[in-house]
């Protein structure tokens, strides 16, 4: 439980502090700090996000506002005026051994008071230790329960990065012009172009030919999915409405349309559970199946008034399982919270 405070605090400092970026840079802006063999990299518009209606109401009418209120009055960062964009890029590795090594990296662009930061981040943790690579500092949280610390550093006044030990070093590399970012990435960086950059999340991959076909050899389920060469998905608000795509890149007219198929199959499933909550069935039906020669894509528009109706049945699920619990178990739940 430790490691999941000292973790979710960084998290929380990273995710909702983190990106002040100049508006004039953008999502490039941070993105020209992710290494160049990143094989993935999502970005958030978190100032867009945290600024909708439907978010900002769910930020006043939680239960936990006052904690959030406590937040920016312990950091100084409110999250709704000072967070611009967030990119995190993903790493896959074969290590000398032959196994995949999984490496990943955020970097955030903000207005942030370091040493508020970082003596929140020792108070919570119970082991710190500290390097200095290529005259930053980088800091190693340690945790009994983790295999391996978390990395992170205040690269310089505007950003902060947190990840693994290599990943990290590797921003620092670029920062000092000693390696090359994304953007020399030759698939990576054609597939950004394409992406719907003014979207409140996207995201774009790039597979490797053997990455996919050793995953349909290992899981017959997944043999439609051999051919997927990228993979770019976006996640936006617009019009009162939630709007999700996934789109994979890769195979034919007729491979892709055989896993459309494949897929609608999965959408008929789930049409199951429509007769005993009907919200499911309304959200089965905002989902749209389609294939072209070059690609096999997944689009849900889900309006304002669904996704009421959808958080309300969470929330009566969530409280529901919280009646069905003894007093003795919620102690013992709140203990474990407090640790």
């Amino acid at each position: 439980m430790k490691k999941i405070a000292v973790i979710g605090l960084a998290l929380v400092v990273v995710f909702l502090g983190l990106t002040a970026c100049k508006k004039a840079g953008g999502a490039d802006s941070v993105l020209s700090l992710i290494p160049q063999d990143a094989q993935g990299v999502v970005v958030v518009n978190v100032n867009k996000a945290m600024t909708t209606d439907f978010v900002d109401k769910a930020i006043k009418e939680n239960k936990e506002y006052q904690k959030y209120q406590e937040f920016i009055k312990e950091t100084g960062i409110d999250p709704q005026k000072d967070i611009f964009y967030i990119a995190v890029g993903l790493i896959q590795k074969k290590t000398e051994g032959g196994e995949t090594e999984q490496q990943g990296v955020v970097v955030a662009n903000m207005n942030y008071n370091k040493d508020v930061l970082l003596a929140k981040i020792k108070e919570k943790a119970s082991g710190l230790n500290e390097e200095t690579y290529e005259g930053v500092t980088v800091y190693a949280i340690t945790e009994k329960e983790a295999a391996k610390p978390t990395y992170g550093a205040f690269l310089d006044a505007s950003n902060i990065l947190i990840g693994s030990e290599k990943a990290v070093k590797a921003v620092i590399d670029i920062s000092k012009k000693k390696a090359d970012n994304v953007f020399k990435n030759a698939d990576l960086s054609a597939l950004i172009k394409t992406a719907n950059k003014n979207a409140l999340l996207w995201s774009a991959f790039s597979f490797p030919p053997e990455m996919m076909k050793d995953m349909a050899a290992k899981n017959p389920m997944a043999s439609d999915l051999a051919d997927v060469k990228a993979l770019l998905i976006y996640f936006d608000y617009a019009n009162k409405s939630l709007q999700l795509e996934i789109k994979g890149l890769g195979g034919d007219a007729d491979k892709n349309k055989k896993l459309a198929e494949t897929l609608t199959g999965y959408k008929a499933l789930g049409g199951m559970f429509a007769t005993e909550k009907p919200e499911v069935g309304e959200l089965l039906n905002k989902i749209e199946v389609s294939s072209a020669p070059d690609y096999v894509k997944i689009f849900v528009n889900i309006p304002e008034d669904l996704l009421n109706k959808l958080s309300a049945t969470a929330q009566k699920q969530v409280e529901e399982k919280l009646a069905g619990i003894k007093p003795e178990e919620k102690k013992e739940e709140k203990k474990e919270e407090k640790k």
